[in-house]
């Protein structure tokens, strides 16, 4: 599928991948062709993960994330555009609509693999090269502004980036999973206030993925049909914690959603993957996904009344790659559908949920509210949050 953007390829002073997109109606940003003229630190080699005998999931080492840079001050941004009356940044060009590189402090990283081994020679504990990738993707140049505020054309261009991205991380032999995500608010842990999401490409399957992978494969073999199908038919003929429908997508609160906010956004077509979406389901997608971030951005309010920010994770769940689920073209129903959560860890203004000893420990969650009373909020605010 061809791209509603246009994309341009460069690398960075260690060699790291950056790719600008511009918005498909627009004339490219300036500084395509500047050069990034910093003296850089080749990048960290051989990283290495360990799997957990008593869980089976991999766990990265990445002790070179306990440097990197953290909340810096406004004109030392590394997200902003570089410009002569400041210190460069790791964007070279002087302005840009959407870019995405490869992460400086990565989590995952392919460079110089080492063979797998064992820790301390014993083979209860596999060791292996953490053969993934971690990019960062910045959705403006605009430094005070916020995913919720795109305008549907630019919405688009991040889309755009997403797919393309996935499409091209998830077609790497090393890769079984592709996960794009926004976290916002330090609440969460953010580091960069820069309106910015990255993308993971793992070299396992994580946890969740695999827990959606089982589900939908058990569920395909009583049914012959794919979960989330059936469950976005059941919340559209309940209707009761639906909060937007399109023609092609459609938000609602989950039934049994455990987190304090939650919404997840499905789109009606089984699709894989954001690369499988089609021009008018990305068109869609591009003016209603803004649209519910701003309407949770009204999900709490102070005792003024204003709206207070939503601290925020929001993730693309994305089927397994070929990597990750042998032969997924041959049963494509038995997979994942490609589907966005977005959820809060603020119950309530100036107060978060802290996972405790139950769900820390146990992952047995206990929810505070109920799935209808957040439903109830959103399907208030929703309609207010306005289409651009």
């Amino acid at each position: 599928m061809s791209l509603h953007a246009q994309r341009t390829h460069r690398h960075l002073a260690d060699d790291r991948d950056l790719f600008y997109y511009d918005d498909a109606a627009s004339p490219p940003a300036a500084g395509r062709d500047a050069r990034d003229t910093r003296e850089l630190p080749a990048m960290p080699a051989g990283a290495r993960m360990r799997r957990d005998p008593l869980t089976g999931e991999w766990i990265p080492l990445a002790s070179h994330r306990m440097n990197r840079t953290h909340m810096p001050a406004r004109a030392d941004c590394p997200l902003c555009p570089s410009r002569p009356e400041g210190p460069p940044s790791e964007i070279p060009a002087s302005d840009y609509h959407v870019v995405v590189f490869e992460n400086r402090f990565p989590s995952l990283n392919p460079r110089e693999a080492q063979p797998s081994s064992t820790v301390d020679g014993e083979p209860v504990w596999p060791e292996h090269a953490s053969d993934g990738r971690c990019e960062v993707v910045c959705f403006t140049s605009d430094h005070e502004s916020r995913f919720a505020e795109l305008s549907p054309a630019r919405a688009r261009t991040v889309i755009e980036a997403w797919a393309d991205r996935s499409r091209e991380l998830g077609e790497r032999p090393s890769v079984h999973a592709v996960f794009a995500f926004e976290n916002r608010g330090e609440e969460i842990g953010v580091t960069l206030a820069h309106p910015h999401g990255q993308i993971y490409a793992y070299p396992y399957l994580p946890p969740r993925s695999a827990q959606h992978l089982r589900q939908a494969g058990q569920h395909y073999e009583r049914t012959g049909r794919d979960l989330l199908g059936d469950v976005l038919e059941a919340e559209q003929r309940s209707g009761r914690r639906v909060v937007a429908r399109g023609e092609h997508w459609t938000a609602f609160v989950p039934a049994a959603a455990r987190w304090p906010v939650e919404v997840h956004l499905v789109p009606h077509r089984h699709v894989l993957d954001l690369a499988e979406t089609h021009d008018a389901e990305r068109a869609e997608l591009a003016w209603l996904y803004p649209r519910l971030l701003r309407a949770l951005d009204h999900f709490f309010t102070g005792v003024d009344g204003a709206p207070i920010d939503l601290p925020y994770i929001a993730g693309w769940f994305a089927a397994p790659t070929e990597t990750g689920a042998p032969g997924r073209r041959e049963q494509p129903g038995s997979l994942p559908r490609l589907h966005l959560q977005v959820f809060s860890v603020m119950r309530a203004p100036g107060k978060l949920k802290y996972l405790a000893g139950s769900e820390s420990a146990q992952g047995a969650w206990v929810s505070d509210t109920t799935p209808e009373t957040i439903a109830d909020r959103l399907q208030v605010v929703y309609p207010a949050a306005g289409r651009a």
